[in-house]
């Protein structure tokens, strides 16, 4: 059972139907022994919102407009991730000084060909014997600050990193991180493959 508060109108409502409800007469061990009534607790003042202020056509606005922009979760979580591979690789890699081995571009497909097209890139690039490559994704179509809906941006680039992760990759993949700005920055992946046995 969910707990939510509960509004004044139901708070309204309920004490209609306390004050038209009757005593009923118990008997035995649940009988009332004193029939003085209890006093009542006062029921909760209740508060109005405050008025908007009056608007003038021309007159200038109290702040600047408040919109609602997704959590970016994807990088934050690629953030946390422990890292696999060695420190300094990583750290070379993160500041943009690695050259990468091979790169994938999927700027303008589908989910249902960019799947399968990096399934066969990752593999074959583990089979060349490279380390390094470089997925790129775009960044989705920006956002427009006026628009009030919330949008999910970017579908390819929530949708890689969690491919990279699952079977059959995963036994490929050793660390997934953003590329540096170099590299295409929020919309490309570094991959940083496991060696062959």
């Amino acid at each position: 059972m969910s707990r939510r508060k509960v509004r004044p109108e139901e708070l309204e409502l309920w004490g209609k139907v306390a004050r038209s409800a009757n005593r009923l007469d118990t008997q035995g061990k649940f009988a009332r022994k004193d029939d003085t009534p209890k006093p009542r607790r006062a029921p909760p003042a209740q508060t109005s919102p405050s008025p908007l202020p009056d608007f003038q056509i021309g007159q200038k606005g109290s702040g600047s407009p408040q919109t609602w922009s997704p959590p970016d979760t994807t990088t934050s979580r690629l953030d946390r991730d422990p890292v696999q591979m060695d420190s300094k690789a990583f750290t070379r890699m993160k500041r943009g000084k690695l050259k990468p081995d091979a790169r994938l571009d999927l700027h303008g497909m589908t989910l249902d060909r960019a799947h399968p097209a990096l399934t066969r890139f990752i593999f074959a690039s583990q089979a060349r014997g490279h380390r390094l490559v470089l997925v790129i994704t775009g960044k989705g179509q920006r956002e427009d600050p006026y628009d009030p809906a919330p949008r999910r941006r970017g579908v390819l680039k929530t949708q890689v990193p969690q491919w990279l992760r699952m079977p059959p990759l995963v036994t490929a993949v050793l660390q997934i991180s953003e590329a540096h700005i170099r590299h295409g920055g929020g919309g490309a992946y570094y991959v940083y493959l496991r060696r062959l046995r």
